[in-house]
């Protein structure tokens, strides 16, 4: 089964304060990309409206929610991690 994450961002953080950890989130995800972990990313079309990725399963989006940076900084308010039925698999 795969998962999808919601990532909602910290409203206290600056753009700055996000570009600052960019680098190392962007390198970070190229990891899980070049794994077949990840199977799509990004954030929402509105500013502060957060972000989502869909992984292969519930384990492969809990090691990326552990290792991402913008988490270990603070920039991520609430992660929702949940367990999805893709119908088109």
């Amino acid at each position: 089964m795969k998962a999808v994450v919601f990532y909602e961002h910290n409203t206290d953080k600056t753009m700055d304060e996000f570009m600052e950890v960019f680098p190392r989130h962007e390198t970070f995800e190229a990891e899980f990309l070049k794994s077949g972990k990840v199977l799509g990313t990004g954030a929402f079309s509105n500013p502060g409206e957060g972000a989502m990725a869909i992984f292969i399963n519930k384990e492969a989006a809990e090691e990326f929610v552990n290792g991402d940076p913008f988490v270990q900084e603070g920039l991520i308010a609430k992660v929702t991690i949940r367990e999805w039925n893709d119908e088109l698999a």
